[in-house]
């Protein structure tokens, strides 16, 4: 199988005006006095947390941290199988969590992380969503904040990747197989 890029479905611009907005509502949701620690799902949210935090006011505690979990590998269905590469590097109990993921379609991955977090018992855990492809659900995940719904049609760009190419991309675009 192979892959060439669509066309562009956020620009950089569009994306940058949602990521500011979505700073600000999560800074007066969360308050500034109460701290937030910020949980990047890695590869992916890697781009996305980054802008993110940095739109965040200067004197809002925010402590970021990453998870790396897949359940794609080289492909562009879900496996379904959630795997665990890298956790954690503190506890989060007692603690006010947003876990911060690029995409979420079918919602296996992320519930499963949910649950897991859930476990270690903080004092809030919310979900932040770059892109959501509502459509293609197959377990119900609350997203707290979602940037942009978009078609079930796979995308690269802005963190995310096909097969480990296009994450560099500035703007998200649609991928055509081939």
């Amino acid at each position: 199988m192979s892959y060439r890029l669509g066309e562009v479905i956020l620009s950089r611009e569009t994306i940058s005006r949602r990521v500011k907005e979505m700073a600000a509502e999560i800074a007066n949701d969360n308050g500034r006095d109460k701290g937030i620690v910020v949980v990047g799902i890695l590869t992916g949210a890697a781009f996305f947390l980054t802008d993110l935090v940095r739109e965040m006011p200067e004197d809002m505690d925010v402590r970021v941290d990453f998870m790396s979990v897949a359940s794609y590998g080289d492909n562009t269905t879900s496996s379904g199988v959630v795997r665990i590469f890298h956790d954690l590097k503190s506890s989060i109990e007692g603690k006010n969590v947003l876990v911060v993921e690029d995409i979420v379609d079918s919602g296996l991955t992320l519930s499963h992380l949910i649950e897991l977090l859930n476990g270690r018992h903080p004092a809030s855990l919310k979900v932040c969503v770059l892109l959501d492809k509502y459509e293609r659900r197959k377990t119900e995940v609350n997203v707290d904040y979602c940037g942009f719904r978009i078609p079930d049609k796979f995308v690269v760009g802005y963190g995310l990747d096909c097969a480990g190419m296009w994450r560099h991309l500035k703007d998200i675009k649609y991928v055509i197989e081939e």
